[in-house]
């Protein structure tokens, strides 16, 4: 008796949308391997669910332009392993895009300005030798 397997087709990509909540630095390997980790918390359902893609060799750069909390949609691809008796999963971005206006940049408050040149100037008469 023999069963039919229905094949995975994971070589079509995924997409997904959500909120980017972390992005990881880049970790190097030894063996010349390089890759970035990066979180984004799905909208699609009634519970935010938190998803971690990572980024490799040359794509480590896909995050470089955006922050925390930016509205992004991820194309992705799923890839599985077994290592040591174990399975992995990973999903694997290969696209990332940004859904509407980029975020501005948090600038320092004003008062904060005001404070540091009123602070140089006190430093400034402590300098004087009399």
């Amino acid at each position: 008796m023999s069963i039919n397997i229905p094949k995975i087709d994971v070589s079509k990509p995924f997409e997904l949308t959500g909120k980017l909540k972390v992005i990881s630095g880049i970790q190097s390997f030894d063996s010349g391997f390089t890759k970035r980790e990066f979180v984004i918390e799905g909208q699609d359902s009634k519970y935010p669910q938190l998803i971690k893609f990572e980024c490799v060799k040359d794509r480590t750069a896909l995050t470089d332009n955006f922050q925390v909390d930016d509205l992004v949609r991820v194309t992705f691809d799923i890839r599985g392993n077994q290592f040591k008796e174990r399975f992995y999963v990973n999903l694997v971005a290969w696209q990332l895009d940004r859904i509407g206006p980029p975020k501005p940049a948090n600038p320092e408050p004003q008062e904060a300005e005001t404070e540091k040149v009123e602070t140089d100037k006190i430093d400034a008469l402590d300098e004087i030798p009399f």
